[in-house]
């Protein structure tokens, strides 16, 4: 087997991993939802940006059927910079805001991230937040007391960590179990992977557990592999 074809195997085990962990979150019984989708917009994430950009749309066209979704932009960068936009509705003004991003050196912000949720889901219930992020350069324990409170608030945090920082790993999926979420490894190279892990915390977010695997059984055969797990 090539190294190509072992890391397709891989990516697709990641998946097929966070797709359990979504499956075993709580129901969600309202339909539509508030969705934070965070990036790490510092210097080495520029190609990373460009991705999501590319593929935002997922987050909106994955939950026209569950009563729509509302998203919050949040990214940091440079020195200190962290931004949070207005409640968006509509994927073209979604990628209107980050084409005018541009990614700038300077060192993580998560907790600044996790501030924000906790203080949007204290005025209104969001239903999950979506961190894309290859590093972490922040304190742990202070990050996983900002993640034990929106596990108490139920507002699970899902981590998307690209590249192998073994470091940042271990914080992220403490962070993730604080909080009720779920992380999972992502390689750049492989935008379906990014792609479907958008959509699904998109539908979890927007309706709930039914409501995913519901949207999963109307998929191509890749999605559908992803589910046959669901429920086991």
């Amino acid at each position: 087997m090539t190294d190509k074809k072992l890391q397709k195997t891989s990516d697709r085990q990641a998946v097929d991993l966070f797709i359990q962990q979504v499956n075993s979150l709580p129901q969600v019984h309202t339909a539509g939802g508030r969705l934070i989708f965070a990036l790490d917009a510092t210097a080495s994430r520029q190609a990373s940006w460009d991705q999501a950009c590319q593929l935002q749309s997922e987050l909106f066209l994955a939950t026209r059927e569950l009563g729509g979704l509302s998203v919050q932009l949040c990214y940091y960068r440079g020195f200190g910079e962290f931004h949070a936009s207005p409640w968006i509705n509509d994927t073209r003004e979604l990628l209107k805001q980050m084409n005018r991003v541009s990614c700038l050196g300077g060192h993580t912000q998560i907790g600044k991230v996790l501030n924000q949720a906790r203080l949007e889901t204290r005025q209104r219930p969001v239903r999950a937040v979506i961190l894309v992020v290859d590093c972490c350069e922040e304190d742990v324990d202070a990050l996983c007391q900002k993640a034990g409170e929106l596990g108490m608030l139920n507002t699970p945090v899902f981590i998307f960590h690209e590249g192998q920082d073994a470091d940042a790993e271990r914080i992220f999926r403490q962070i993730c179990k604080l909080s009720g979420g779920a992380y999972t490894p992502f390689d750049s190279h492989s935008p379906d992977i990014l792609r479907d892990l958008l959509a699904a915390v998109a539908v979890y977010a927007s309706g709930g557990r039914k409501a995913l695997e519901h949207f999963s059984a109307s998929q191509g055969q890749h999605i559908k592999r992803l589910t046959q797990q669901l429920g086991k």
